[in-house]
């Protein structure tokens, strides 16, 4: 067997293990718990989505950079603040005429989100194999 042949059986093996593995880890869903949002909750997400807040804010670092990241608001600020800033904007975001029932399904869809998890998650331990263990915090709405 010539040794271009040998290359060419060792290339195409480990082109065929990194896919094999690309197909476990991107499909699998094992490490993400089901996430089940009220209805109410879709309802704010619905919102969210039609107004476009994912063009300046965030959830979990990801989206736009105008805005704060989101992700964990509801622990952070009273609702009655969260809904000022809904109709009021500050600085560069926009006032929406949100009524009352469409400011409590998007605190809802906020409170849902900030009960995923926590952004930026300082705590984490990295392992010296790479794997990233990450603590976990239980917040309180003030």
């Amino acid at each position: 067997m010539a040794a271009s042949q040998k290359y060419l059986i060792v290339l195409t093996l480990l082109a065929s293990l990194f896919l094999a593995y690309n197909v476990v880890i991107y499909t699998s869903k094992d490490d993400y718990g089901t996430v089940h949002l009220s209805k109410k909750a879709l309802q704010g997400e619905t919102l969210w989505l039609k107004n476009n807040c994912n063009a300046c804010h965030q959830f979990y670092g990801l989206g736009g950079y105008l805005g704060p990241d989101l992700t964990n608001i509801y622990s952070i600020r009273e609702e009655s603040y969260i809904k000022a800033m809904l109709n009021s904007g500050i600085k560069a975001m926009p006032k929406f005429s949100f009524d009352e029932s469409e400011k409590e399904a998007l605190i809802q869809f906020l409170k849902e989100v900030n009960q995923t998890g926590y952004y930026p998650n300082k705590e984490a331990n990295i392992e010296y194999n790479g794997w990233v263990e990450i603590k976990k915090k239980q917040y309180e709405h003030k």
